[in-house]
């Protein structure tokens, strides 16, 4: 559904160039939530207008459902536009307006019949759980009923992709849970594709199928969450599953072990322990439902005189990814 190819912008101040995007590729599949992370000025905010048209890319291509967004003229900018629902922060609502005005503004901005329109906004606010709240100013709404007023916007069009930007960062936990799950709702009952930039791993444990770290303008890493979670050394596996601190354990090597659904609840240090005879002190853990599935995460010593080496292939044939932990750059996404 969303297929973005060798994707980059450069800005130029004066004789200097800015690249903010180099070389980003990815593929979205349709009915698939992908989550986009990355600390600021990893390029996240460009990436967004270049996929709502708002800048155009330097080079590449961004196609969605098979048409080709990059290249359109000015005369056909709009249409192409349309194909892409937005979901900003804030919401963005006009204040002068209600929550129907606001739903229906983007249908008024294209000549749609007014009869048209009251059936559209009526339906659409009460797909986002707001019926009834036609005729309420952005003022009399809390603020997770204002993301809702914007979600039904961005949906007045009838996208293909419904693209969020930040959609929960704004807001308090409970109020985040329901509309993530609002999202994922929607995904699933109009068969959209999204998209989510975030810098929140909580978001993407809740609601994404995959993710992408975008980092100075490249994807650092990607895949599902399920490929993500089963490999230790990655960052976002490490923020996916992060660990409490633990005091540093001199003369021990400390191992990072990641359990996959199929092994997260099979006693493999038990096991490990009788197998080489040897203690094993549990330093750290984890276990989480990510994607639907279980995962776990353990961090172990073991005494120097352990044959790490034997150790590491016995764990990763019984399913374990293990890695020897470094700075734990992939808790700093949190």
């Amino acid at each position: 559904m969303i297929t973005i190819s060798e994707l980059r912008k450069v800005y130029r101040q004066g004789k200097r160039e800015i690249v903010a995007l180099d070389g980003v590729s990815l593929s979205v599949p349709k009915g698939a939530v992908h989550g986009i992370i990355g600390h600021s000025g990893a390029g996240k905010s460009t990436l967004v207008r270049c996929l709502t048209l708002l800048d155009r890319p330097t080079s590449g291509s961004v196609e969605i459902n098979g048409v080709e967004l990059s290249s359109v003229g000015d005369k056909e900018i709009r249409q192409a536009r349309r194909r892409v629902g937005m979901v900003f922060q804030h919401a963005n609502l006009l204040d002068s307006r209600t929550a129907g005005g606001n739903v229906a503004h983007p249908l008024e901005l294209v000549g749609t019949p007014k009869a048209q329109i009251d059936e559209s906004v009526a339906r659409l606010l009460g797909l986002v759980g707001l019926a009834g709240f036609e005729n309420a100013y952005p003022a009399q709404l809390s603020g997770g009923q204002r993301q809702r007023v914007g979600i039904a916007r961005a949906l007045a069009a009838d996208p293909d992709v419904l693209l969020c930007d930040e959609p929960t960062s704004a807001l308090d936990p409970g109020t985040t849970d329901e509309i993530l799950d609002l999202i994922k709702e929607l995904t699933v009952r109009l068969q959209l594709t999204v998209l989510i930039i975030t810098h929140e791993m909580n978001v993407v444990k809740r609601v994404c199928d995959s993710v992408s770290l975008l980092e100075a303008g490249r994807i650092a890493e990607h895949g599902s969450l399920k490929e993500i979670s089963e490999h230790a050394e990655s960052r976002l596996a490490q923020a996916l599953l992060p660990l409490p601190a633990v005091a540093e354990a001199p003369g021990q090597t400390v191992l990072d072990i990641m359990f996959s659904t199929e092994t997260v609840h099979t006693p493999v240090l038990s096991s490990l322990a009788r197998h080489f005879d040897i203690d094993v002190n549990v330093l750290s853990g984890s276990i989480e439902p990510i994607g639907g599935q279980q995962f776990g995460r353990l961090r172990i010593g073991l005494t120097e005189a352990t044959d790490v080496a034997a150790v590491v292939q016995y764990l990763e044939e019984a399913g374990a990814s293990v890695a020897r932990p470094g700075s734990d750059t992939g808790e700093a996404l949190q």
